[in-house]
């Protein structure tokens, strides 16, 4: 068997060894755990306070937009850090192709903007 095959090798042995692991683990402890169901213990609860009404409602989208956009620039980050380490390997055609990158961003960050999206209301 080659080094290579070796190595992956040893990666389906640490992940089946990591499966039986959890498993045994999440079995234990199914096992030993008390089991009291009751009525009263499926209730919501809200911060103590009782719940009323239907435990379902409509939320805006502008939240969900919102929590979308900061993923968006976080991944950016994520991007611009490595770049910036290596800056000087990169030379002009990176500088330039991370100027193309920023710009795009830069757009959908003006067009949310006009849009309204950033209004936390």
């Amino acid at each position: 068997m080659s080094d290579f095959l070796r190595d992956y090798l040893n990666v389906v042995w640490f992940a089946a060894i990591a499966l039986v692991l959890a498993s045994l683990l999440l079995g234990i402890s199914a096992i030993i755990r008390p089991n009291k169901p009751s009525a009263e213990k499926n209730i919501a609860y809200e911060s103590g306070v009782n719940p009323v009404g239907d435990g379902w409602s409509q939320s805006q989208v502008r939240y969900y937009i919102f929590a979308l956009l900061f993923v968006v620039f976080d991944v950016e980050a994520v991007f611009i850090f490595p770049w910036a380490t290596r800056l000087e390997t990169y030379g002009t055609f990176g500088l330039v192709e991370m100027g193309i990158f920023v710009f795009v961003l830069l757009l959908g960050l003006v067009y949310a903007w006009r849009k309204g999206v950033l209004r936390w209301v």
